[in-house]
């Protein structure tokens, strides 16, 4: 039975989490208000529980859920298991977060009146957004 790991990170907003997770493949993610045990790659129930959830068969065939438990700061901590943590990394949470920021940085321009009018992502994957505004 592999070892969970909780990994502290700056996301706050499960809709913008939810939507990073899609663009990174998962698009089956579960959403609860209150935590949610996490399931082993046996399918066993585990003590580790979470409030936003992306189930082992959505992760792969040996792997166990991959968790996000919401702390008393309001800040979602990632919940990943030792054997998961070989694909999961630091890595993939660095672009996990780039995903989460390019989503609440597209909510807050349009929530602010401005329209995304070209975007381009470079190799290093930099993305650079050109936004616009019209005059009321």
């Amino acid at each position: 039975m592999s070892h969970y790991s909780t990994i502290a990170t700056r996301l706050q907003s499960t809709p913008h989490l939810v939507r990073a997770l899609a663009d990174l493949g998962f698009s089956h993610v579960e959403v609860h208000a209150d935590a949610h045990p996490l399931r082993g790659w046996l399918g066993d129930v585990r003590p580790e529980r979470a409030h936003v959830i992306v189930r082992r068969v959505h992760v792969g065939m040996a792997s166990n859920d991959l968790g996000f438990v919401r702390d008393d700061n309001g800040e979602l901590r990632a919940l990943i298991s030792e054997f998961d943590q070989r694909t999961y990394d630091a890595g993939w949470l660095t672009r996990l977060t780039q995903r989460y920021a390019y989503h609440v940085a597209l909510d807050q321009l349009r929530d602010q009146g401005f329209d995304v009018v070209a975007e381009e992502t470079e190799a290093d994957r930099t993305i650079h957004l050109t936004v616009r505004r019209m005059a009321p």
